[in-house]
C-alpha cells in the first residue's frame, strides 16, 4: 500500500488543503458550546433579549463558515483521491496489459477484474475519508477535552477517563477486523468468477438444463461470502454500542458532578450544557473515527491486493530487436517442449519443423492434444520450456515483442468483436489502412456479403463481443482484421468452425492467393480444412505422431487416417 502512495504527489496542494479546511470546519464548532453557554448564562438567566439575538447570529454565522470549510474540504478530497486512483487504475490497467499469458492465467480473470474495480473504488473512499477525517476527528476529541479543562478541571477528568476507554474500544475493533476484511475480498472474488463463468457459459449450462445446479453452487458461494461479510459487520457493528454505553455514562457523570457543583455556586447551568455538548461532539467524532478506520482497514488491504499486482513482474520480456530479413524459412521450431505453469506435464513434448515463405501449414489432432498452443508459440503469447522457435532464422525472443506480433496475424478460436463499428474493428489490424484495403481483406476473408446487407456498411455498428452477428459472421470479420495487415505469417487457430465447407474452401483458396504470400498456420478439427496443405502436422498429446502430406500421412500416421476415416467414410465420400 505504502508504494502506491507516489500517486497522491501530484495532488500535494489538495491533500494539504482538504485537512486544513476540515481543521478551521471543526475549530469554529468547538467554539459553539461556549456561546450556547453565554446565551443560557447572560441571555436566557438575565432575560437580555437583544444579547440572546446577537449570539444566535453569532451562531448562524459560525455555522455559515464552517459549511463553506466544510464544502471546500470536501472539493479538495474529492479531486485528490479522484485523481490519485485516476493514476492507479490507468498503470494498473497497463501493467496487467504488459502481463504474458501465464501471468494472467496463474492471477484469474475475476482476480484482476476485482482489483480493477471494487478494490480500486475502496481506496478512493478510504483517501478521500482520510483526508476529511483523519486530522479533524482526533482534533475535535482532544480539542473538545482542553475546551472542557478551560471550563472546569474537575469535571473535565471524566473527559479524559473516558477517551482513552473509547480509543482501547476502537483500536482492538480494528486488530480484529484487519484480516477477516481480506479474507472478505478473497470471498468476492470467488463469487465474482463464477458469475462471470455463467455470463460467458450461459448457453451451455442452458443447453445442458444444468440451470439449477449452478443455481445451488452460486448460492452457496455467496451465503459464504455473506456470512464472512456478516461476521465482520457484528464484530465492526459492537463499536457504536460500546462508544454509546462509554458516552452515556460519562454524560450521567458530568451532569451528576455538574449538578452537585452549579449547585455549589462553581459551575452555571450553562457551563454544564457546555460540558453536556462538548461530550457529544467527543460521541459524535468517536462514531466517525471507526467508521474511518474500518473504511482505511479495508482501503489497506485492498491497497496491498492492488500492489500485489504491480509487484507481478511480466514473465515475458522483449529482445533487442533484429533487422528485418526475410530467409526461405519462415518458422523453424527445434526440439520444443512446453508446460504451462504448474503443470507437471508437458502440453508439447519434442516438436520440430519448418515452414517455408508461402507455404501453408496444416495442424491437425483430438482436443487437447495442443494444437492452439503450438501456434501461441510463434507471437510469443508464451515461451517455450525447452528447445527453439525460430521466424527467419532468428530466435523469436531476440525481436521485440511489437517487432515478432507485427510479422504474425492471429485469428484466435474465440472470435472477439469490440463495440463499435465493422470500420474500426479490421483497422485494429492496421490502423492506417485505407477503405480500398478494408474491403480487400473483407473479400479475401468471405465477408463481402455482411458489408452488403448492411444499411450503413463498414459503419454498421457492432456491440459488445458481437453480439449481433452470427457465428460465422464473427469468425470472417475476425479474419478479415488479421488480413488487413497483411502478415508474413498468418495463424488461423480453428477459426472456420462456424464456416460451411464451401464459404471454408473459398476462404483457403483466397488466401492462397494473397499478395506477399504469406505463411500460414491453419489448426482445424476437420481434415477438409488442411488436407490441401503443403505439410500437415499431426498432434497427439502434444507429441507429433506424424509430418507430411495429405497422401503420406494417410499411408504413414494411423492417428490422422482415423480422423480421416471418421469424417469422410461414415458420410460415403
Amino acid at each position: 500500500m505504502k508504494k502506491l502512495l507516489k500517486y497522491i504527489k501530484f495532488y500535494r496542494k489538495e491533500s494539504i488543503l482538504s485537512p486544513i479546511f476540515k481543521l478551521l470546519e471543526a475549530s469554529f464548532e468547538l467554539f459553539v458550546p461556549l456561546v450556547v453557554a453565554a446565551i443560557i448564562d447572560k441571555g436566557i438567566a438575565g432575560g437580555d433579549n437583544d444579547y440572546i439575538i446577537r449570539m444566535s447570529l453569532l451562531l448562524v454565522a459560525l455555522a455559515v463558515i464552517g459549511l463553506v470549510c466544510a464544502i471546500t474540504a470536501q472539493y479538495y478530497a474529492a479531486k485528490a483521491s479522484v485523481g490519485f486512483v485516476t493514476g492507479i487504475r490507468r498503470d494498473l490497467f497497463r501493467h496487467i496489459q504488459s502481463l504474458s499469458f501465464s501471468d494472467s492465467d496463474e492471477m484469474g480473470t475475476s482476480t484482476l477484474i476485482t482489483r480493477m474495480t471494487s478494490d480500486v473504488n475502496q481506496v478512493q473512499n478510504g483517501v478521500n475519508l482520510t483526508l476529511r477525517l483523519l486530522m479533524r476527528s482526533p482534533f475535535v476529541v482532544f480539542g473538545a477535552m482542553i475546551m472542557a479543562f478551560t471550563i472546569d478541571f474537575k469535571s473535565a477528568l471524566i473527559f479524559a477517563a473516558a477517551i482513552p476507554l473509547l480509543l482501547v474500544v476502537v483500536f482492538f475493533i480494528m486488530l480484529i477486523s484487519i484480516p477477516l476484511y481480506k479474507k472478505v475480498q478473497q470471498r468476492l472474488d470467488g463469487l465474482l468468477d463464477m458469475t462471470r463463468e455463467n455470463l460467458s457459459g450461459s448457453r451451455v449450462i442452458r443447453a445442458f438444463c444444468r440451470e439449477r445446479e449452478e443455481i445451488s453452487e452460486f448460492a452457496q458461494k455467496n451465503a459464504e461470502y455473506v456470512s464472512t461479510q456478516s461476521f465482520v459487520g457484528r464484530i465492526s457493528a459492537l463499536m457504536n454500542p460500546l462508544t454509546y454505553i462509554i458516552i452515556n455514562f460519562a454524560v450521567i457523570a458530568i451532569i451528576k458532578v455538574g449538578a452537585v457543583r452549579v449547585d455549589s455556586g462553581i459551575l452555571t447551568q450553562g457551563q454544564v450544557v457546555a460540558l453536556y455538548n462538548y461530550m457529544s461532539q467527543i460521541l459524535v467524532e468517536l462514531i466517525k473515527l471507526a467508521n474511518l478506520i474500518i473504511n482505511i482497514t479495508k482501503s489497506v488491504a485492498c491497497g496491498n491486493r492492488i500492489q500485489a499486482i504491480f509487484d507481478i513482474k511480466p514473465s515475458l520480456t522483449g529482445g533487442i530487436g533484429r533487422d528485418e530479413e526475410k530467409t526461405e524459412i519462415a518458422v523453424e521450431f527445434k526440439n520444443v517442449s512446453f508446460y504451462y505453469k504448474n503443470s507437471p506435464e508437458p502440453s508439447l513434448k519434442n516438436i520440430s519443423f519448418t515452414a517455408r515463405r508461402g507455404e501453408t501449414i496444416g495442424i491437425i489432432g483430438g482436443t487437447g492434444s495442443g494444437k492452439s498452443t503450438l501456434v501461441n508459440l510463434i507471437p510469443r503469447f508464451y515461451d517455450a520450456t525447452d528447445g527453439e522457435v525460430k521466424v527467419y532464422g532468428e530466435n523469436v525472443k531476440n525481436y521485440t515483442l511489437e517487432q515478432i506480433r507485427k510479422k504474425v496475424g492471429i485469428v484466435p478460436q474465440k472470435a472477439v468483436l469490440f463495440k463499435g463499428t465493422i470500420r474500426e474493428n479490421i483497422l485494429w489490424g492496421d490502423e492506417n489502412a485505407a477503405d480500398s484495403e478494408i474491403m480487400q481483406a473483407i473479400y479475401a476473408a468471405q465477408a463481402k456479403d455482411i458489408i452488403e446487407k448492411k444499411d450503413s456498411g463498414l459503419d454498421a455498428e457492432v456491440e459488445q463481443n458481437g453480439k449481433n452477428f452470427s457465428g460465422g459472421q464473427r469468425q470472417r470479420l475476425t479474419i478479415a482484421r488479421a488480413l488487413v495487415r497483411k502478415p508474413d505469417i498468418l495463424i488461423l487457430d480453428d477459426s472456420s468452425s462456424a464456416l460451411d465447407f464451401a464459404t471454408d474452401a473459398a476462404l483457403r483458396q483466397s488466401i492462397r492467393t494473397m499478395d506477399g504470400s504469406p505463411t500460414v498456420f491453419i489448426v482445424s478439427q476437420r481434415a477438409s480444412s488442411i488436407m490441401n496443405a503443403d505439410k500437415i502436422i499431426v498432434l497427439d498429446n502434444g507429441e507429433p505422431v506424424g509430418i507430411g502430406t495429405h497422401g503420406e500421412l494417410l499411408e504413414t500416421c494411423r492417428v490422422y487416417k482415423e480422423i480421416y476415416d471418421s469424417q469422410f467414410k461414415r458420410e460415403g465420400k
